[in-house]
């Protein structure tokens, strides 16, 4: 197959080697400033280790939880519930006292127009009987002829 028999022999490359990238540095991050109030200085504490070495540092303050606020007694909700079921109950008075006041407003002109309707009539009825007795029976006079009506023929 291969005429010149180069696939016995071996072919030497160029040597390639591979550096690893370095990373850089990793930067410390700044360390937290404590506040302090103008004036004064923090204390200096100094610790010896077991093994005799002197670790000297500004003293920090431990930190404090943050403080929760009280929550009260009673939920937000429960008393917003409460207050409406007072305003309900408030407003259901009213519409029972309106009610009743337009009940009984219908009942009151109901009888003002029963006794104009009474007092009226009345009246009305004196006018008619008071007309024939002053002057003396001698009032309105009123001829009705008899009429015979004999199937479709009406005579008078």
């Amino acid at each position: 197959m291969y005429p010149d028999n180069t696939h016995d022999v071996p072919v030497q490359r160029a040597l390639e080697v591979h550096q690893p990238t370095p990373y850089p540095p990793a930067v410390a991050a700044p360390a937290p400033v404590v506040p302090m109030q103008p004036g004064r200085v923090p204390a200096v504490a100094s610790i010896v280790l077991p093994d005799g070495r002197v670790v000297t540092g500004y003293a920090i303050d431990a930190a404090r939880p943050e403080s929760v606020a009280v929550k009260p007694a009673v939920s937000r909700a429960a008393v917003n519930v409460a207050l409406g079921g007072v305003g309900f109950l408030a407003v259901c008075g009213g519409l029972l006292l309106l009610t009743s006041f337009i009940a009984a407003l219908t009942a009151f002109i109901t009888q003002l127009i029963i006794l104009a309707a009474v007092i009226f009539g009345g009246w009305i009825a004196v006018q008619l009987f008071s007309a024939s007795g002053h002057q003396g029976g001698a009032g309105t006079t009123v001829k009705i002829r008899k009429a015979v009506i004999k199937r479709s023929n009406f005579r008078g």
